[in-house]
């Protein structure tokens, strides 16, 4: 049996080593919400949920969003706000904490309805976002040469502009040169690379494409880090415009959920404002109030 004077007095019986509890970090202050601490385990546990760049902005974002839900649990509590419940997907259900949050921000927050003038007014100024882009069907002839090879670069050179020659007299050999002289996976399918949309393809090859009439061979090899290209372009099919009556339902849930989430951070401003919050600068933080 184990003397009970050894264990008080910090002596371990022979062959045993005695594990100090983890010092608390040097410099920092406990983090309290009106008296309610946010402890050290609680901060590590929720950083997990945090993509960061490093450890230190990962626990900022936890201890903000520990904080934010002290304010939320406090204010229901205070408001006698009680919610039942709500069954979550895969059979999880809510715990009570996130059910009185949920209730008091359904009570306390609320915002407009996005009528047609604002939809109309978004999908005027971001057109761009609702159409198809325009795509390009289109093969090349890769010669290779990396650009730290000068000698090679001008023998690539050469063969494309002898290839470009030989395809302006006979357009129908192309996949038969592209079998035979380039340097790219394409070339089993007769050069070519199939849909192509912006970003598809290195900026170099890119700005010419663009360029390019339907059925246009380029009259130039083109220069990019893989060597040098020929480039015929087979088909464009255009980008469509999404009419505003196809998009209208989109946009009204998005505005609302933006306005949704500009009042949630707008109240939590003023429970944080009224509250007593020790050992974290909700105003320096530089992640948002609503995760």
């Amino acid at each position: 049996m184990k003397n009970s004077a050894d264990i008080e007095s910090g002596v371990l019986p022979k062959g045993k080593v005695k594990v100090p509890h983890p010092p608390e970090p040097e410099g920092r202050t406990p983090v309290r919400v009106n008296g309610i601490e946010i402890g050290e385990e609680e901060i590590r546990s929720e950083m997990q949920n945090h993509r960061a760049s490093n450890p230190e902005q990962a626990r900022e974002m936890a201890i903000r969003a520990l904080v934010v839900r002290e304010l939320l649990v406090q204010e229901a509590a205070a408001e006698n706000i009680v919610a039942e419940p709500r069954i979550l997907g895969d059979g999880l259900k809510e715990i009570e904490a996130d059910a009185a949050i949920r209730a008091l921000l359904d009570e306390q927050v609320s915002t407009p309805r996005a009528d047609e003038a604002a939809c109309r007014r978004y999908y005027d100024s971001h057109r761009e976002k609702f159409s198809s882009q325009t795509i390009y069907e289109a093969r090349h002839i890769l010669i290779a040469a990396t650009p730290s090879n000068e000698e090679r670069r001008k023998e690539a050179r050469k063969t494309a502009s002898m290839i470009i020659k030989k395809l302006q007299d006979n357009p129908g050999i192309f996949p038969e040169l592209a079998k035979t002289h380039s340097a790219c996976p394409s070339k089993q399918q007769g050069g070519n690379l199939g849909q192509l949309g912006k970003g598809a393809t290195v900026a170099e090859f890119e700005t010419v494409l663009f360029q390019m009439d339907e059925g246009q061979l380029w009259p130039v090899p083109v220069p990019t880090q893989f060597g040098y290209h020929v480039i015929r372009l087979d088909k464009i099919i255009q980008g469509e415009q999404l009419p505003f009556e196809a998009a209208r339902q989109k946009i009204a849930a998005w505005l609302e959920a933006s306005s949704w989430s500009r009042a949630v951070a707008q109240y939590i401003s003023i429970l944080a404002g009224k509250a007593d919050i020790q050992g974290f600068d909700m105003e320096g933080a530089r992640t948002p109030l609503v995760q």
